[in-house]
């Protein structure tokens, strides 16, 4: 399969050659995308764990020597030959290997969040802009179908000029107890907040669709209900020996022993539980890991509802508004223009015009489709693809946003976590 694929790249050129840093769910899409576009082949993988180390190079078909466990044995490999790095590590772990990978000249797919912090995101902009080499943070929304379609609309004057905007990212009540209140993004101490773990996206998304700089923020949330002392009377320590646990809606038995024959359920999120997903492994995982505990009795504390209000250069503002508590699904947007209004949720775009009084949809994803929600609407390929076309073409113009504005993004982030904590309107870096 490896040797096929670097004999048939679209353009008739040799594939782009990855390495891989990380090899958990973000870095195996990513390398998995590119092998099925026919860009990339994976020559290199470094990942702590032993056992994810093994399958990511035995399905990604790269050598032993060149599956190691830590990123600095990658770069003292004498035969590293690499056209580009995937880094997705941990969110505090993106800084090191960004600035050795970069320090070598190598192209980056980054993993949002860019770093925990401002001072090394800037680092990292600073050593990217020295390289000039391409570097594309992964800001999979700006590369979805849906997200085109909106700019459109909004380039073509249907709703006349953008005024407000009101964004929610449905959570999901499952899937916050899945990742942060049971897994890796619980804790900012270890990981980062919740805004700049789940919302960068959002963010910088809204940029994008206003199409100005943000200036100002404020914002308020909390970590409200997944608390010790909202504990139900007689709960236990894990969900697979609670007394309570079948009327309970975050039980990890449902969450996840119910759906280990659904085969998008084993993708996601039971691959992060075991790697080979069976009723028995799962259970082992549930009984002796951090997925079965209770989400009342964990080490969580990122917030689990938060809302950001922001301004642009310009006038226009937006709300964001992340919260645990709904089903999970897509992105929820309303755009307020001065002739109508947009609405969409990932799948349909619908414009509303004063003039006429009539409202036109578009679909742009078939809401039947089983699959179509995966891979953020398609944008996980789409954003993979244009990253290794840039570099196989030497091109920065083909990634979407360029490492400052991925920084002018996560900045508004910073000064919205500082606007929570402080009870304070703050102003954005320019």
């Amino acid at each position: 399969m490896q040797e096929q694929l670097r004999r048939t790249a679209p353009d008739g050129s040799a594939p782009v050659r990855l390495a891989v840093v990380g090899a958990g769910s973000r870095g195996m899409t990513y390398a998995r995308e590119g092998l099925l576009s026919g860009r990339s082949v994976v020559t290199a993988v470094a990942e702590p764990r032993a056992d994810r180390r093994a399958a990511a190079a035995a399905e990604l078909g790269v050598p032993d020597h060149r599956a190691v466990a830590d990123w600095r044995d990658l770069l003292a490999l004498p035969d590293l030959d690499v056209d580009a790095v995937v880094v997705a590590t941990p969110d505090r772990q993106h800084t090191e290997p960004a600035l050795a990978f970069l320090d070598r000249g190598l192209p980056l797919l980054l993993e949002k969040p860019m770093a925990p912090t401002e001072e090394e995101a800037a680092r990292i902009v600073t050593a990217a802009e020295r390289a000039g080499v391409i570097v594309c943070v992964a800001h999979v929304l700006r590369y979805s179908p849906y997200t085109q379609t909106v700019k459109d609309v909004l380039a073509s004057g249907a709703i006349g000029d953008v005024v407000s905007v009101e964004h929610l990212e449905p959570v999901g009540w499952w899937h916050q107890a899945h990742s942060y209140v049971r897994g890796s993004w619980r804790r900012e101490d270890t990981s980062s907040p919740m805004l700049l773990a789940k919302c960068c996206h959002d963010v910088d998304w809204l940029c994008d669709v206003v199409g100005a700089p943000a200036t100002r923020v404020s914002s308020f949330g909390s970590l409200t209900h997944f608390r010790p002392e909202n504990r139900p009377e007689g709960a236990g320590e894990r969900c697979l020996s609670c007394a309570v646990e079948p009327g309970c809606p975050y039980s990890a038995r449902k969450i996840y022993l119910d759906h280990v024959h659904e085969e998008a359920a084993r993708r996601w999120p039971l691959s992060v539980l075991a790697l080979d997903v069976t009723e028995e492994s799962v259970t082992r995982a549930l009984e002796e890991g951090p997925y079965g505990r209770c989400v009342y009795a964990c080490d969580n504390d990122v917030v689990d509802h938060q809302v950001v209000n922001i301004e642009y250069a310009g006038g226009v503002t937006a709300s964001l508004t992340m919260t645990a508590f709904t089903p999970m699904g897509f992105r929820r947007t309303r755009v307020f223009g001065t002739r109508g209004t947009l609405e969409g949720d990932g799948y349909t775009v619908s414009v509303f015009e004063f003039l006429t009084g009539r409202t036109t949809t578009t679909q742009v994803v078939d809401p039947t489709d089983p699959l179509a929600g995966e891979g953020h609407l398609g944008a996980d390929a789409a954003l993979t693809r244009s990253f290794l076309a840039a570099v196989a073409a030497d091109d920065p113009g083909l990634v979407l946003t360029s490492p400052r504005t991925s920084l002018h993004t996560h900045a508004t982030v910073w000064a919205a976590e500082r606007a929570r904590h402080r009870g304070t309107v703050e102003q954005v870096p320019s």
